[in-house]
Order: structure tokens, then C-alpha cells, then sequence
């Protein structure tokens, strides 16, 4: 049985483990030259560029056993520290309500205070919206100050047209009780998610994990192709049969069994062929997507700040987040006199910041980094450009209805799944990608596992045959 895995990111590379093991014959189709996608590690002139910084730590046993498995003794163990930048102040996030006092002043202060005693007084009652949802659990004056510049910069749009969706997956069970509470001491460490203080990460950046997970497939039997670029995906009733391929100049089709796809969602229903029915194909289209791109810039500092990454909240600049990444491994940095810092930009493929060339973005990130008073622009000595479009999927006013009707059709073709971030339209982390992954091909084996349900820290859901109310705890 033959396994076709489009897309070679976390979860294309976890499910090709997964089948590899299980005794499947699998091949794994990248458009990219290297393997990783978001979650890979770029290397520019030895210094290791990793693209949005990504913390290893998960409440999945199987996640954590396969990272173990592949990496072995390869993790460090990493203290956890990330501040706001705001009003040319740096704020702890998660908030310490001490510091936050300090920076702010007392009548700010105060004012945050009764903002918030006002919203459990008077809260939102459909919290339809990010800020609906933000405003009840920490009032809206901290809303104005702490989420919404930095909100609206990430994603381009009002927070009103952001669902709570998105909130309540990301931010999940915090607030500014708790928030609170956990700087008094008084939670169990762990208990929320946001407020993890340790967490892993590989000796030399997260792509090492997946390069290695490559490795691991290529020897155990299975095909990793990169610079393989899929035009078509060739159905027939309720199956697929095939993909239509261009590598090297060359189109071929490549015949399978099984489909698993990371592909986003737009660009699947888009490949299809014969074409979809006119409301798939026009809900793929709506879907909508926020990309990025990573300004590495090589510093001649040795310390800039210890943080291993800071939220610029600051209006006048166009960075979103900057992260050091000698702070997150030394093994990133090959000079200890230098520093690498990663300015991360957010965008959309038709905006004018995204149509410069690399020059310019590495002039721009010189003149905001003097700006914001982390180096001089003269200590910059080299920089790099790292584009990475479809990033985020975006929760917008309709999307669950878009989504929903691109899952029925879906469900029509027996041998396809699909997973991961782009591939469920979920901001998931990359452990619940993972996840998706593992099920996919225990559902090959026949499980009868729910992969779209696998975005939440707090349970997972596994449709049992005659149960299909079964959870398991993670």
C-alpha cells in the first residue's frame, strides 16, 4: 500500500514517520528545497535562522515520545522570557502585574484596575469577536493598551473582525485574575499553558528535528522529494487517484493508495481536477491568509537583551517581533561576540513591504532596530530576507461556514485527509499538528480518529465506532 503525502512540514514529515513504521511505502512531496516548512531552520553564513521561534512543549504523551525518539539527546532545556515593548518600556508577558504597575503609573494603574472590575460587572454577552473576548478577561483598557496595536499589526484587520475563535484557542483559559494569581505563586505550574516558564528546543533550531525526521524516512525505505512543486490532484467519485507533479522541468504523475495533504486548504480545493462544485470551490477561495517574512540581521553586539523573543507594540515601526536567537541555543550564534536577531514582519503577498527587494527590507530593518534603541544602525553587519507566505490562516467573520462546506466535500473521497496548520485552516501549534498526523495514519490502519477536532491544549477527540462522544484526556 502506497501513502502520498503532500507538503514535507511537522506534520508531512510526522505522518511519513508514522506510515514509514507502520510498513507503508510512502513519498513526500516538498515544493520547498529544504524540509520543515514554517517549522524549519535556515542557515545563513553559519548563523541559524529559525522561522517565528517555536517552543517545544506539549501535553500530548505521543508528541513528546516521537520528539524524543527523533532527536534524542539533542534537546536543551530552555529558560522561557518574552516581553512587550511598549511606550519605549519593556513589560513580562505574560504580565507580572508589579512591573506592569511600575511601567504604567499609578493612575494608568488604576484605570486598568476598574476597567476591569467593569468587565465582569458588565461584560460583553456573545463574545462574537477578539476584542469581546479580550475586553472580558482583562477589561478593555488593558485590551487597548496590551492587544490591539500588536493584534491588528499580526493580522491586518480590526480586532472586531478577528473571531473569539482565535482567542480562545491562543490565549485560551487566561486572565488577568490569573495572571494574578500565578505571580503570587498561588498556580500549579503548568496549569496554564501561557504561563510555562521552561521549555525545549533543539541544539541547532527546530529544522535539525525535521532534517533529521527526513533522514529517519529516506532510511527506513520512504521518498522525500523537494523542489516538487504539485499542479494537480486527479479524482474520480469518491477517491483520488493520482497527483500530476513538476520537478526538475519535468511533469509526471505519481499514482497512490492513500492521500494525506498539509497543502492550505485554497491551494487543494484550487488543484482539483475535475474542478469542485461552485460553493467548494468559492468557499476555498474566501478563505483567507496572513504571511510573514523573518529579517535576520547579523549584529556586532554581544548582548542586545536577554529575552528570547519581544512583542513590539510600538505604532511607529513596522516590526511585529524580534527574536534573539542566541537566547533560544548558543549553537545558533557560531561567533558568542556576535548576535543574530530575527525582525519578523507581517503582511499580505499584495502589500508594498512584501514587494521590496531584500535591500531595502535589510535598510528598513537597520533604520527601526536604531530606532527602537536595540543596536545601532552602524553595528548591523550583514542581513537576510526569509519569506514565508500562507503563514496564518485567518479566523474571519464567515470562515467557519467556508470551512464547513469544504469539509463536507472532503468527507466525499474516501482515501484523502488532510492535516496540519494549513491543511485544517487552524492556528494550531505544532504539537497539535503533529497530533493530526499521528491519526491520520492510525486512521490507514483503521482508526476512526477526527483530526479537524485536535486544536485545543485542553482534550482531543477520538470518534469510536457506535461512540462518537469519546474523549481522551490528553
Amino acid at each position: 500500500m502506497e501513502i502520498i503525502i503532500l507538503g514535507a512540514g511537522p506534520s508531512g514529515l510526522t505522518a511519513a514517520y508514522q506510515a514509514c513504521k507502520a510498513g507503508f511505502r510512502t513519498v513526500v512531496l516538498e515544493k520547498d528545497k529544504v524540509v520543515g516548512g514554517i517549522s524549519k531552520t535556515v542557515n545563513y553564513k553559519d548563523f541559524l535562522f529559525d522561522i517565528g521561534g517555536h517552543r517545544f512543549f506539549t501535553k500530548y504523551e505521543e508528541v513528546q515520545n516521537l520528539w524524543q525518539e527523533i532527536l534524542k539527546q539533542d534537546f536543551l532545556t530552555r529558560p522561557r522570557l518574552s516581553r512587550i515593548y511598549y511606550n519605549n518600556k519593556l513589560f513580562y508577558y505574560p504580565l507580572k502585574p508589579f512591573n506592569a504597575l511600575r511601567n504604567l503609573g499609578l493612575s494608568t494603574s488604576f484605570l486598568v484596575f476598574f476597567s476591569f472590575i467593569h468587565s465582569k460587572i458588565s461584560p460583553y454577552k456573545n463574545e462574537d469577536n477578539f476584542e469581546e473576548w479580550v475586553s472580558n478577561r482583562f477589561g478593555r483598557k488593558l485590551f487597548e493598551i496590551f492587544f490591539k496595536t500588536y493584534t491588528e499589526k499580526v493580522w491586518g484587520i480590526p480586532c472586531r473582525e478577528i473571531q473569539a475563535d482565535w482567542a480562545a484557542q491562543r490565549i485560551k483559559s487566561l486572565s488577568l485574575d490569573k495572571l494574578i494569581l500565578n505571580s503570587l505563586g498561588f498556580l500549579k505550574r503548568g496549569q496554564v499553558t501561557t504561563l510555562i516558564d521552561t521549555f525545549q528546543y533543539p541544539r541547532r533550531g527546530p529544522g535539525q528535528m525535521w532534517n533529521r525526521a527526513k533522514d529517519m524516512v529516506d532510511n527506513m525505505g520512504g521518498d522525500v522529494h523537494v523542489n516538487t512543486n504539485v499542479m494537480q490532484i486527479n479524482r474520480e467519485e469518491t477517491r483520488v487517484n493520482s497527483v500530476l507533479i513538476k520537478a526538475n522541468g519535468t511533469v509526471r504523475e505519481i499514482k497512490g493508495d492513500h492521500f494525506i495533504s498539509t497543502l492550505p486548504l485554497r491551494e487543494l480545493i484550487k488543484a482539483m481536477s475535475p474542478s469542485v462544485p461552485k460553493n467548494v470551490r468559492q468557499a476555498a477561495e474566501e478563505l483567507r491568509y496572513r504571511d510573514f517574512f523573518t529579517l535576520g540581521l547579523i549584529i556586532d553586539k554581544s548582548c542586545i537583551f536577554p529575552d528570547n523573543w519581544i512583542y513590539i507594540h510600538a505604532p511607529d515601526v513596522r516590526v511585529g517581533r524580534i527574536q534573539n536567537f542566541k537566547n533560544w541555543s548558543p549553537e545558533m550564534v557560531p561567533d558568542p561576540a556576535l548576535t543574530s536577531l530575527g525582525l519578523e514582519y507581517f503582511c499580505f503577498e499584495t502589500d508594498d513591504i512584501w514587494k521590496k527587494n531584500d535591500e531595502e527590507l535589510i535598510e528598513l530593518g537597520k533604520d527601526e532596530i536604531d530606532k527602537l534603541k536595540f543596536a545601532f544602525r552602524g553595528q548591523v553587519l550583514d542581513g537576510v530576507v526569509i519569506r514565508s507566505s500562507k503563514t496564518y490562516p485567518i479566523y474571519d467573520e464567515g470562515y467557519k461556514g467556508r470551512i464547513e462546506t469544504i469539509k463536507q466535500f472532503l468527507s466525499s473521497l474516501k482515501n484523502l485527509q488532510t492535516i496540519g496548520r494549513n491543511g485544517l485552516h487552524q492556528y494550531n501549534n505544532q504539537d497539535h499538528s503533529m497530533l493530526s498526523a499521528i491519526y491520520a495514519v492510525r486512521n490507514i490502519q483503521g482508526g476512526n480518529y477526527s483530526v479537524w477536532d485536535i486544536n485545543t491544549d485542553d482534550s482531543y477527540h477520538e470518534i469510536k465506532e457506535g461512540n462518537n462522544k469519546g474523549v481522551l484526556e490528553s
